[in-house]
């Protein structure tokens, strides 16, 4: 029992991991299931495509990211295969029942965990905990000078990969209207490898393509999970809601201070009368 225990365990934490590494490689502007390909990848050591590759080798935040978690897949890896062995060979027994007993167990436990491992909602709670701990305890954002991808306020330049079924497929920008979120398209990424910077509204997006968007965080994060349908519609719908009210806001202290400085102005004067002739 306890080798399969130590398995599981094992698992669990080369799980915990790579999705460590995938959000600090989101931090770093990658969309996030490139992060997570490209965390998986170093982590099993298949290693991944060559236009792929240059987008970690010339940042030096992702490079560190991918060798430290190269460092720890092979130590894992070594681990996975030691005790699954001592799981099976820990006792002379060779009854059915044992054996049994074990491969049910051990398919149970990684059952679980795949079910963990696959759920959006598990998945968005500990990538909350994981961003909050790396922006606390790291410093990714300010070392990252070169793409200045992390900025202030929230307020981030990240890429999306858009896929089949996204509720941005298959839409022109003008229908998706991601503006209006307080979302702005820089540019597109084409599956031929077509490069479109500051697209119109005409331009449609589809399946592969990949986004480089600005703006806030929690924004973009949602609408990388955002499915076509009515529960689609109703979180932009939402979004869009959201950013009116945050429009009005600014505008609001926006005249605010225009008043404070005209007040300000208007004392200044009033202090300096002109002088008589």
């Amino acid at each position: 029992m306890v080798p399969i225990v130590s398995l599981l365990v094992t698992l669990a934490v080369s799980l915990l991991i790579t999705r460590v590494a995938a959000i600090a490689l989101t931090l770093t502007g990658l969309s996030a299931e490139t992060a997570r390909f490209q965390a998986r990848s170093a982590f099993t050591g298949v290693g991944f495509t060559t236009s792929e590759a240059e987008t970690i080798v010339n940042h030096p935040v992702r490079r560190r990211i991918i060798g430290t978690l190269m460092l720890f897949g092979n130590l894992g890896i070594a681990a996975v295969i030691a005790t699954t062995i001592a799981s099976f060979t820990s006792t002379q027994s060779t009854s059915a029942t044992i054996w049994l007993w074990r491969i049910s167990s051990l398919a149970l436990g990684l059952f679980i965990l795949w079910m963990l491992a696959s759920s959006r909602w598990v998945d968005r709670i500990i990538s909350r905990w994981i961003e909050w701990a790396l922006l606390k305890w790291t410093r990714l954002d300010v070392r990252d000078y070169i793409s200045l991808l992390h900025l202030s306020d929230g307020y981030v330049v990240m890429e999306l990969q858009v896929n089949e079924g996204d509720w941005v497929a298959e839409r022109s920008l003008s229908e998706s209207r991601l503006s209006k979120e307080g979302v702005l398209v820089l540019g597109i990424h084409r599956k031929s490898g077509r490069y479109i910077g500051s697209p119109n509204g005409e331009i449609v997006l589809h399946a592969d393509d990949v986004l480089s968007l600005y703006g806030p965080i929690q924004r973009l994060e949602e609408l990388d999970l955002r499915k076509k349908g009515y529960d689609g519609d109703r979180a932009h719908r939402i979004a869009v809601k959201v950013q009116e009210e945050i429009a009005k806001d600014d505008l609001k202290e926006g005249e605010s201070d225009q008043t404070s400085s005209n007040l300000a102005s208007g004392q200044s004067t009033s202090t300096n009368p002109p002088e008589k002739n």
